[in-house]
């Protein structure tokens, strides 16, 4: 098992280019299991839960290549296989994204209930009550989805849920509905470009989709889908994270790839805050500060809003902006396992309900801490990159699920991080504590000692 060891303090500078988006990616490989012929897909970053798809997607008979440019290449080869195995399914919830399009196309599917992060409770209700609204006859026994019907009929449906509509949800009902027999209209249906990405795909192979980007769908069914080309947009959130960690190090970064339309919410957020952005050419955006960060209140919220993936690195910027800041989440109300291990680094952060109130610190301070889950690790590396002294991040293999080798963007652009196996000797050495340490070790110039009240903010927290 892998971690990152950091150094922090410096200021990030350069250009980085941002890689297409995994939550456009994943639907979208799935999706191709509904078309005839092959599809190439531009854009698709190479990562942990890309790699699990394809894995999945072979079993379930399509051959998948990638080539030296790194384009994917899928095509059904064959057609026989309905089954998605619990030993993939369970590592990556985007993976129930095959129900669709394995049930349009070949009548059939076999599906475990989906994992993925430890984020909160996130039920496939809605898929299933979609795709009963088509018509399939939907049962489900010892942890797995069992579909079926002969072919497809469109209906009304409603997606709407308890905290917003279901991207994942809308993407299968999609998929379905672009082969059912007649109209179906989607109400509540999910806006995120992500979902949008989806169906132009659809489109290019023949879908009859109108309305996307907005929360109604109306979808004409067809005979067939035919295999295109098609480039997967650029990844917000990476984009986001890539924005935070220029601003929380006091730099100066040059942002390619990257749509500014799709992260209107993130701009205005980080402009309160005192960052600058920049549109400084097609696609490009340049991220200052200048000067102090402020304190902000932030609520995550389904597409326009602040994406619930971009509320913990937003967490780790304003730990080290003065003032009281509140984070509401009001898509995952219980995404807040990082704000532990960010206190493990000075963070005053008091939890109540959907909300984290924040005490900005100023200065964090390096620690040895562990994520659990993708975007916590992204918060928990921001949050190293501005500490004074060294600092420990474990458990980054959720981490590469939703990033492609971060640690070499970072590093591009000055960042002191390495990626090493997590050993004793390979731990940093100003982070242990141990027998053969004095207390002189403890106190010299590379630890940070906290404030006098920090230890009764941390216990009130």
């Amino acid at each position: 098992m892998d971690m990152f060891v950091i150094r922090g303090g410096t200021p990030l500078a350069g250009t980085v280019t941002v890689n297409g988006a995994k939550n456009a990616a994943l639907p979208i490989m799935a999706a191709a299991l509904a078309a005839n012929g092959p599809s190439v897909l531009q854009d698709v970053p190479d990562l942990v839960d890309v790699r699990t798809l394809c894995k999945l997607l072979t079993e379930l008979g399509m051959q998948v290549d990638r080539d030296a440019s790194g384009d994917l290449r899928l095509e059904v080869v064959d057609a026989q296989p309905h089954a998605a195995d619990y030993e993939l399914v369970r590592t990556m919830r985007a993976s129930v994204c095959v129900l669709g399009p394995l049930l349009a196309r070949r009548g059939r599917a076999c599906i475990s209930l989906p994992g993925g992060c430890n984020i909160g409770d996130r039920p496939i209700d809605l898929h299933l009550k979609g795709l009963a609204a088509l018509g399939a006859d939907i049962r489900v026994e010892r942890g797995y989805v069992i579909a079926e019907a002969d072919r497809l009929r469109g209906a009304r449906i409603y997606l709407g849920g308890p905290f917003g509509s279901t991207v994942t949800g809308t993407c299968n009902i999609m998929v379905a509905a672009a082969l059912a027999r007649g109209k179906t209209t989607i109400e509540s249906a999910a806006c995120e470009p992500e979902v949008v990405d989806l169906g132009n795909y659809l489109n290019n192979m023949g879908a009859r989709i109108s309305g996307l980007g907005t929360p109604f769908l109306e979808i004409d069914g067809v005979e067939e889908l035919t295999g295109t080309t098609h480039r997967i947009v650029p990844d917000r959130i990476e984009a986001a994270t890539l924005m935070i960690a220029a601003a929380v190090t006091n730099g100066n970064v040059e942002l390619r790839n990257v749509r500014s339309e799709h992260l209107t919410a993130v701009l205005e957020k980080l402009s309160e805050i005192g960052v600058k952005i920049a549109n400084v050419g097609e696609n490009r955006l340049r991220v200052t500060t200048g000067g102090e960060l402020r304190a902000a209140d932030c609520i995550a919220l389904p597409y326009p809003g602040i994406p619930t993936d971009v509320q913990a690195q937003l967490m780790s910027l304003l730990a080290c902006a003065p003032g009281i800041s509140v984070i509401t989440d009001k898509v995952f109300p219980d995404r807040f396992m990082h704000a532990a291990e960010l206190a493990r680094m000075g963070a005053v952060i008091r939890r109540e309900g959907p909300s984290a109130i924040i005490s900005g610190a100023g200065q964090l301070s390096g620690a040895a801490v562990m994520a659990s889950d993708l975007r916590a690790s992204a918060a928990l590396v921001i949050a190293g990159l501005s500490a004074q002294g060294d600092s420990a991040i474990r458990r980054i293999y959720h981490l590469d699920r939703g990033y492609e080798r971060l640690e070499l963007k970072l590093r591009q652009l000055g960042a002191n991080i390495e990626r090493v196996e997590d050993r004793a000797d390979t731990f940093p050495h100003s982070l242990r504590l141990d027998q053969a340490q004095t207390a002189a070790e403890l106190t010299g110039p590379h630890w940070l000692k906290p404030a006098a009240n920090t230890t009764s903010q941390k216990r009130s927290a």
